[in-house]
């Protein structure tokens, strides 16, 4: 058995007057603080900005033209750690008259988050291919249902913009799908314009 004499610890020891208030020093802080100012937050009357990089509710974005962004891969149902995100492809081939809810082949149809699950790690983030999917600095996500707390497409889209059309609507003319990942379009074309006013039943007067 080793003799306990042998034993130097590696710190100074404190010594005279440190000796003899070590015993208390951990309440240094409690002490401190009890002569600071107390700060109340007013929330939610007054609500603090958060941090730019905030993980808050998510987004799905549109191209400048009104198109989607999602292109249904599944890629971030698939790297959600918790199993919160639900994913269901479409070909936009199957829309009428060469309407496109996203360029290329495929669309996002169904997507749906569930925030009862959802841990904001933001990992689906990092797995969008096309940065569809991105996150707001909106925290207020309670509800009063579980049902509730399952966001669809239509509460997660971002709002359409001045400019922007409402999908379905055909691609911009002369270009591929590439050139929308690439951040080229800058707007509809009157072509587009034209069609989504054609396809597009007119409001019946409510007088």
């Amino acid at each position: 058995m080793a003799d306990d004499r042998s034993y130097q610890p590696l710190r100074p020891q404190p010594k005279g007057i440190k000796e003899l208030f070590a015993p208390v020093a951990g309440f240094g802080v409690t002490f401190s603080s009890m002569f600071k100012p107390i700060v109340t937050e007013q929330y939610p009357k007054e609500k603090v900005p958060t941090q730019r990089r905030y993980h808050g509710r998510h987004q799905l974005n549109r191209y400048a033209d009104g198109l989607e962004k999602c292109i249904g891969c599944e890629l971030c149902a698939w790297a959600c750690p918790a199993d919160a995100i639900y994913v269901e492809g479409a070909s936009n081939a199957d829309l009428p008259d060469g309407g496109h809810m996203s360029p290329g082949e495929r669309y996002g149809r169904v997507y749906q988050i569930n925030y009862l699950r959802c841990i904001f790690c933001a990992l689906c983030i990092e797995a969008c291919p096309t940065r569809a999917l991105t996150m707001t600095n909106e925290y207020e996500l309670a509800g009063h249902t579980r049902e509730g707390m399952i966001w669809e497409k239509e509460d997660l889209l971002a709002p359409l913009r001045e400019g922007m059309l409402p999908a379905p609507h055909p691609m911009v003319e002369g270009t591929e799908d590439d050139q929308y990942y690439r951040g080229e379009i800058t707007g509809p074309t009157q072509r587009q314009k034209d069609w989504v006013a054609e396809h597009t039943e007119p409001k019946e007067d409510a007088s």
